[in-house]
């Protein structure tokens, strides 16, 4: 659902980029606990260490997802948005950094997405999607049981509502700004029609990613965290709960989530590489609404039109299958590499915070020692 340039207006787009502004600096400050946060009291220096890698392989995830559009209707395509499985797996604050790191990218190198209309676009995909989901998606965490399966069940719902919810926050915006007179009751019922149906492929994604993730490692699934049950040991008859197994778990940890996290960027570039070549190219659903209503007679041509790689193809490269499958994965190395980037300065910025507020207890500590 990617906003070109020239569907809202100056004005609105402007407002949206202040509000997307903000928002990203609010998730920064959120991201830093949210990165520095572990699974466990034993595996702390573990966690912190591996939480910028994994959020940044969860930004390429999306971006290989989001190039395999999916069939839902007659002549209409759907992709992931990425808001839903981000915020589950990594946090909110994070998730919300992870789907703009990839808007960002898709814009600039890839001209998808116009770049007037970013502040548009991370409003809908990134914004609304990761809080919807996340959102709903703890609140049915509270109330079903705490088993995995119910993680998987509440992420699924969650998806699915957080798609259509952002359909709905763009039509908001092009009643306010919308640069072509069409009926916003027609443009609303088409966007949440066609949304819902998306919204189907979106939570099957983004549940059968969670719920593998679940199977592997339930500890690197941050949604998951305070619902998992805890190994039970028979003793003299009676079940109690398996103790911690210490500090020595966090090399296994570490080591483990390196497996996790090599596993899930050959996932990325397979998907990215070949698995894209078979996407639907039929329209995605704001693309087939905007040709329906007359929307599009305002889009503009996009600003980095030009791009090397443009249009998801590598220029001068002649083989349709060779030059999609090499944007792909320059794509995902792009992607994985400035969003690790991205989270391992947010991390870092946080523990330097943190050293400096206790420097000055350390400080007196050293002097009530010295005396």
């Amino acid at each position: 659902m990617h906003a070109p340039d020239g569907f809202i207006d100056a004005p609105v787009s402007a407002a949206a980029g202040v509000v997307a502004a903000a928002a990203l600096a609010v998730s920064l400050r959120g991201a830093r606990r949210e990165l520095e946060d572990t699974s466990g009291p034993s595996a702390v220096q573990a966690g912190a260490e591996r939480t910028a890698p994994l959020a940044g392989l969860v930004a390429a995830f999306i971006f290989a997802v989001q190039m395999l559009n999916f069939p839902v209707a007659a002549g209409t395509s759907g992709h992931l948005m990425g808001g839903a499985l981000a915020a589950i797996l990594v946090g909110p604050y994070t998730g919300v950094l992870c789907v703009s790191v990839v808007l960002l990218l898709q814009a600039v190198l890839f001209a998808d997405g116009g770049l007037t209309a970013l502040g548009v676009n991370i409003t809908t995909m990134a914004i609304t999607t990761t809080v919807v989901a996340y959102a709903l998606f703890r609140g049915l965490v509270a109330v079903l049981p705490r088993t995995r399966r119910s993680v998987t069940a509440a992420s699924f719902v969650a998806a699915l509502v957080s798609v259509p919810a952002s359909a709905i926050v763009f039509t908001l915006l092009y009643a306010i700004g919308g640069t072509t007179d069409v009926s916003i009751g027609k443009v609303a019922g088409a966007m949440v029609g066609v949304h819902v149906l998306i919204g189907v492929g979106e939570a099957a994604i983004t549940a059968l990613t969670v719920g593998a993730v679940l199977a592997v490692r339930p500890d690197l699934v941050r949604g998951a965290r305070g619902v998992r049950q805890k190994l039970k040991l028979r003793v003299n008859g009676e079940l109690v709960d398996a103790p911690d197994t210490g500090p020595a778990a966090a090399p296994a940890a570490a080591r483990s989530s390196r497996k996790v996290w090599a596993a899930g960027l050959v996932t990325s570039l397979v998907l990215a590489g070949f698995v894209s070549f078979y996407a639907s190219a039929d329209p995605d659903g704001l693309e087939k609404v905007a040709t329906d209503h007359g929307i599009d007679e305002k889009a503009e041509e996009h600003a980095a039109a030009g791009s090397p790689l443009a249009d998801y193809g590598v220029e001068d490269v002649g083989d349709a299958r060779l030059s999609g499958g090499l944007a792909g994965v320059i794509g995902v190395g792009v992607t994985v590499v400035a969003g690790t980037g991205v989270f391992w300065a947010v991390r870092r910025r946080r523990a330097g915070e943190e050293a400096e507020a206790a420097s000055p207890t350390d400080t007196r500590a050293a002097q009530d020692t010295s005396v």
